[in-house]
């Protein structure tokens, strides 16, 4: 099981912040430093010092880490062109040496677009569709041919198709509760499928969805599974308390929904996910500040699942 650490900047959190952060993420031993790409505060938080783009931020931390992967969970796909995504994308891969991964999703704050003057268009999941298509026809594309596209919502005409990432294939994540189009999606775009602050029941059901729609697909098992969820550790009762107030969410509900309770607990939990097929769990770290609470993780839980 891949322990990966999942941050939420738009609740308030400089760059200096998540270097730290990813620095700590490698050193313990994490798989991977994932973060959202949102701009917006969400919840009972001031948000300050303000938003951090998601690309920059893993562009300057590709430069800053060696070993550990990247990515978003999700990009947005309201944020950018995907011609232009895909070169972002495959620079900050060039610039990692090869440790970038795509999380795209059709984007769903409404708030954040009225914030930022970002279009916010209804037929978000169908551009998603094109999106996931041109960013990877991109990519795929041999030197010295050219890609086109003619869709609905995008055109590309004799596109060159550059750069190429580092990557012979930059890993793509398709995530999502959705029973029916997700799963098509996934099954013909994604490399890892992601279930989003799910439980243990649900993720089997929407993992049983997405492998028939991969087979349908002709491409069998070939898709990794992989959950999100909020963590909250402690060594005793009083430290998980501690956490969850910190993080201003309650003990018995982070139990419930999430991954929280003594690193005996977290790893059982943790263990029944394994037992439906997931082989990743990113970790929804809420308070960036609480570095003692990754090496909790590290040494405590971490440990007992390799």
């Amino acid at each position: 099981m891949d322990l990966r650490i999942f941050t939420e900047p738009q609740q308030g959190a400089t760059y200096d912040t998540l270097l730290t952060v990813a620095k700590a993420t490698e050193d313990l031993g994490f798989d991977a430093f994932f973060r959202s790409d949102h701009y917006l505060r969400m919840g009972n938080v001031d948000g300050l010092p303000g938003p951090t783009d998601a690309w920059i931020t893993l562009a300057g931390l590709a430069r800053e880490t060696k070993r550990i992967r990247l990515g978003t969970l999700m990009t947005a796909g309201t944020f950018r062109l995907p011609g232009v995504l895909a070169i972002q994308v495959a620079q900050v891969d060039q610039m990692s040496g090869g440790r970038v991964e795509l999380g795209l999703g059709a984007g769903w704050f409404e708030e954040e677009h009225k914030a930022y003057g970002i279009p916010f268009p209804k037929e978000k999941f169908a551009r998603l569709e094109e999106q996931l298509e041109i960013v990877t026809g991109l990519w795929a594309t041999e030197a010295g041919k050219t890609f086109d596209f003619q869709g609905t919502y995008y055109e590309l005409t004799d596109s060159p198709a550059l750069p190429k990432p580092a990557q012979d294939k930059i890993p793509v994540l398709v995530g999502g509760h959705g029973p029916t189009r997700t799963p098509r999606l996934a099954a013909r775009y994604a490399d890892e499928f992601n279930m989003p602050f799910g439980s243990v029941e649900d993720s089997e059901r929407q993992f049983a969805r997405v492998r028939a729609a991969a087979e349908e697909a002709g491409r069998g098992d070939e898709l990794t599974y992989s959950n999100a969820l909020v963590v909250c550790v402690g060594r005793d009762d009083a430290e998980v308390a501690r956490r969850a107030d910190a993080i201003g969410r309650k003990v018995d509900e982070l139990k419930l929904n999430g991954l929280a309770g003594s690193p005996a607990e977290v790893v059982d939990k943790i263990g029944r996910y394994a037992e439906i097929g997931s082989r990743r769990i990113y970790l929804q770290v809420l308070d960036l500040d609480d570095l003692d609470h990754l090496e909790l993780i590290s040494s405590q839980v971490q440990s007992q699942l390799s």
